[in-house]
């Protein structure tokens, strides 16, 4: 019988209360600072393998803890496998699907508030305990005129905190995972952004309508039927679909390279339709908004995170993924002025380096789209991406960049190819990568 995870019965809500916890986590932190160099005090040559256990551990507790958009961000951190030590990648992948849910009372509560009745009221039978717990809300199984639905609750008070958690967890962002002050300051606007919008249901289900209609040609994909009058801008009701959550499926199920192929191809066709058709993405591909369906097909169950592509940023940026463009300097300088890879009053010196640099970035991120087809079994293409990846957050030219190296609409892109990329790795899968529309 599978170990039942303890529920919360209260979430930190105000900011005095939240900035608490933050300097709390602090402290924590310190303490394990001291602690791993006392210890290299009598084994210079101590790893900090412990370390970052002991704070992935501490860090990951209290954001469980406090939900939402911390939580995200720890969930969005534990994808780029470039900027954090193994243990924060492992720790922070749990706010994907299986972060600690709330308790019962507090569910019913939501409904009480937005709809007036308990969940027993609304629907035949309703789970009292979550199927699944995220960063910014849990998902309950119920039951409605021999349907069986999905219900995803948002956690409270997640929207009224997004603006001041990403303040608060601004300096364990710059001081532990090395990242530059004017580049956090110039995408975080873009995060928040997000966020916000993820925590309107409403618009989220606008969007699930919307996205599932325009996608349904697209084959081995499956996606649930949503239901408005179940709805409301804290409460999402949708079908239940039976299957694994993708995460599960790869830790726990053995696939053949046929079902690899049909899964990964299903990925990648879902996600260049929107991008190059609708110009409008799901931008949040992490396993757990994902379903494996008993057939090996790819249920898509999460609109929340979606990003609207602006038409002139969609023309530079994918002149970067076009084999040619390296080979011709007028152009390819022309586009890295654009997406603010390098400014044209930069130093010679700075000019120099930042277009070496993007270009072997650019060399390595575009050999997908260079052939008909691309085997992301391949071993090799990863281990060049995460080392030339590690090489550059080592880099003092970024970190000590007055400027943020890339614009803020590229974010959500490049870490919708990077989680693309990383799921079809897992998958072992080999598709075509060349656009049939």
């Amino acid at each position: 019988m599978a170990k039942r995870v303890k529920e919360q019965e209260s979430i930190p809500v105000s900011k005095v209360l939240r900035a608490g916890k933050f300097i709390s986590t602090g402290a924590k932190i310190g303490t394990n600072y001291l602690k791993h160099y006392s210890k290299k005090l009598v084994n210079p040559d101590l790893p900090k393998d412990e370390l970052h256990l002991d704070n992935a551990s501490d860090i990951y507790k209290s954001l469980s803890e406090l939900k939402g958009s911390a939580l995200k961000v720890a969930q969005m951190l534990s994808m780029d496998k470039n900027l954090l030590p193994g243990a924060y990648q492992q720790k922070f992948a749990m706010a994907q699907y299986s972060a600690p849910p709330l308790s019962y009372p507090l569910v019913a509560r939501t409904f009480e508030k937005y709809f007036k009745k308990k969940p027993g009221q609304l629907f035949d039978t309703f789970s009292q305990s979550a199927q699944h717990a995220a960063s910014m809300g849990q998902v309950h199984k119920a039951e409605k005129n021999g349907k069986t639905l999905a219900v995803k609750i948002q956690y409270p008070g997640v929207a009224s905190s997004v603006k001041s958690d990403l303040t608060l967890i601004k300096p364990i962002a710059l001081s532990m995972f090395k990242l530059n002050p004017v580049e956090y300051n110039e995408f975080i606007g873009e995060v928040e952004s997000r966020l916000l919008e993820e925590t309107d249901y409403t618009l989220e289900l606008q969007r699930s309508l919307d996205l599932t209609k325009q996608c349904q040609g697209i084959h081995n994909l499956v996606f649930p039927s949503y239901y408005p009058d179940l709805s409301c801008e804290k409460i999402l009701t949708m079908d239940w679909l039976d299957g694994k959550p993708l995460g599960d499926f790869l830790k726990t199920e053995k696939w053949s390279q046929d079902e690899a192929r049909v899964i990964g191809q299903a990925l990648w066709d879902f996600y260049s339709y929107q991008i190059h058709q609708l110009k409008t993405v799901h931008a949040d591909p992490h396993p757990g908004n994902f379903i494996i369906t008993p057939d090996r097909k790819l249920g898509i169950i999460d609109f929340g995170c979606v990003k609207v592509i602006p038409p002139a940023f969609y023309k530079s940026y994918f002149q970067l993924l076009d084999g040619s463009l390296l080979k011709d300097e007028s152009r390819m300088e022309k586009v890295f002025y654009e997406m603010r890879f390098v400014y044209p009053d930069d130093s010679t010196a700075d000019k120099v380096f930042f277009t070496s640099v993007f270009k072997q970035l650019v060399e390595l991120l575009s050999q997908p789209f260079q052939t008909p087809s691309f085997n992301f079994a391949e071993k090799g293409y990863f281990e060049k991406l995460y080392q030339f990846g590690e090489q550059v957050s080592t880099m003092k030219e970024f970190r000590n960049s007055k400027r943020a190296r890339g614009v803020k609409d590229a974010l959500y892109i490049n870490r919708t190819y990077y989680g693309i990329f990383n799921i079809l790795h897992d998958l072992k899968a080999e598709i075509r990568t060349e656009r049939s529309w």
